[in-house]
């Protein structure tokens, strides 16, 4: 018995060690199968992560790129309204200094028109005024005229009657009916 302490323990042993090195190298391949795959996975990582930053990148650009001709197209369209604007605005403003020099002239005009009519007012107020004062001491003499002329009636009048001439002389009394 004293053997198969011996002997057991190394047919196991044995049995182990076999066992041990075909796990070893099962599992050494695994490993390494696993660490080639891990490394594959990586590799592929890298290559899928370099390849979504180139994508992004891209993408990135393609945008930039598309905001920056939005962009330069919405000052373009900007600056062309400007322009469009100011041109209208010159237009207008052209316009309306045209039709300003025109009203003006007319105002101008009129204004010479006023002065020529006003002048021509005072003068006929002044040839009105002058004819009233004429009219007026017209009126005046007549009625000076009329008071000499009843003045002159009134003194002929009274010399006609204390007048001896105009005087009725007295005469005797009328003796006719009396006879009779």
């Amino acid at each position: 018995m004293a053997k198969s302490y011996f002997i057991v323990p190394g047919v196991l042993l044995a049995i182990f060690w076999f066992m041990y090195s075909d796990f070893v190298t099962g599992y050494e391949e695994e490993e390494a199968a696993k660490l080639v795959a891990e490394q594959q996975r990586v590799e592929q990582e890298a290559l899928d992560k370099a390849e979504a930053e180139r994508k992004s990148k891209e993408d990135a650009a393609r945008r930039t790129a598309e905001r920056e001709a939005e962009e330069a197209k919405k000052v373009a369209e900007r600056n062309a309204k400007w322009e469009a604007v100011g041109a209208d605005i010159a237009k207008q403003t052209n316009d309306a200094k045209a039709e300003s020099d025109n009203l003006q002239k007319q105002i101008n005009e009129l204004e010479l028109k006023l002065a020529g009519l006003r002048s021509d007012r005072d003068s006929l107020n002044d040839e009105v005024f002058a004819a009233m004062k004429e009219v007026e001491s017209a009126r005046i003499a007549a009625r000076n005229a009329e008071i000499e002329v009843q003045r002159m009636a009134n003194m002929v009048s009274e010399r006609a009657a204390n007048s001896v001439l105009v005087k009725a002389p007295i005469l005797p009394p009328d003796n006719t009916n009396r006879r009779r």
